[in-house]
């Protein structure tokens, strides 16, 4: 597939969040040439599109022959239809015919988890692999499912909604309304909760005097620093979320056995502080362990762009298909 002139097609991929849609333009190759970034105004669904359309905007060169985007919540995947957004005001926008009308080119939108999977499958850390789990570990849990080498969307296209799996019937309360998600126990969530727990147990301790007794401060890389200085409690506290998250991804790969589980999203800054114990707690709980090949669990490598890239590369597939 070639662009303008015989030059590699190029796409612009978006990546639409809460708070900010980020923005690349990439080639088939996933050669990056330019980003973008703008603010989100969540609360408006017409002021959000007209966001995305303009973010889109000052990328489009006549190479351009796609726009791919990945927004949080429910997307139904054939038809670009956002059915339902936890933290946009969007409910049932048919946001592939609203970009395709605005930017004349074909437009492709699928959930942002989906397409950060489908990154790290063609370009990041799961590109050897044919069965690939992506779990992204940020506020909350997200998932994306690529199997045989194709991305896996289910009957309606909501599959890998992996964060709202009951764990624990009485625990906190998840944003879908129900108690004990897997994201209430092992995503930043658990981190901040079990940090202001242990401030406002002991006030006297090094990990709470190092806050200045203010649970707002133990969160976020101030926390994931306080580990890496050697604070015992905040070791500690990444260890059992690291484990919660090891016994998730267990159940994960009994269920879908694949060659790799990629691990991504804002909480692992904290890298190794939640990879090592989660590998420990899945060694443990994973069904017949010594019976199964050894299913690596590993860092993503695109980091925050990686929804943005795979967002632009599924357009460019989507097209040539």
């Amino acid at each position: 597939m070639a662009g303008a002139a015989g030059s590699p097609a190029e796409a612009i991929g978006l990546d639409v969040g809460g708070t900010k849609i980020a923005a690349v333009r990439i080639d088939e190759n996933g050669r990056l040439s330019e980003r973008g970034l703008a603010s989100t105004p969540a609360d408006n669904p017409n002021a959000t599109v007209a966001a995305i359309v303009a973010c889109a905007e000052k990328l489009v060169t006549p190479r351009v022959r796609a726009i791919g985007v990945g927004a949080a919540g429910m997307v139904e995947a054939k038809t670009g239809t956002l059915r339902f957004a936890p933290n946009l005001a969007w409910r049932d926008v048919r946001l592939a015919n609203e970009l395709s009308g605005r930017l004349g080119l074909p437009s492709v939108v699928d959930n942002d988890a989906n397409v950060a999977a489908w990154g790290e499958f063609r370009f990041g850390a799961g590109r050897d692999a044919r069965d690939m789990l992506l779990v992204t570990v940020g506020t909350g849990i997200g998932g994306g499912i690529v199997s045989g080498g194709k991305l896996f969307h289910g009957a309606h296209g909501f599959a890998a909604e992996i964060g709202h799996v009951i764990v624990e019937p009485r625990g906190p309360i998840c944003g879908c309304g129900n108690h004990g998600c897997w994201e209430q126990v092992a995503s930043g969530r658990a981190i901040d909760r079990l940090a202001s727990k242990a401030i406002a147990e002991d006030p006297s301790t090094p990990f709470a005097q190092r806050f200045g007794g203010d649970p707002a401060r133990a969160q976020g890389f101030a926390l994931t620093e306080a580990a890496m200085d050697g604070d015992a409690t905040a070791i500690e506290i990444f260890r059992r979320v690291g484990s919660r998250l090891g016994e998730g991804i267990a159940g994960f790969v009994n269920v879908l056995d694949p060659d790799v589980v990629v691990v991504g999203g804002g909480a692992m800054d904290a890298g190794e502080l939640l990879l090592e114990p989660a590998r420990l707690r899945y060694a443990e709980a994973v069904e017949a362990s010594e019976a199964r090949p050894n299913v690596s669990i590993v860092a993503a490598e695109l980091g925050r762009e990686a929804g943005a890239i795979g967002a632009a590369k599924l357009a460019l597939e989507e097209l040539d298909a």
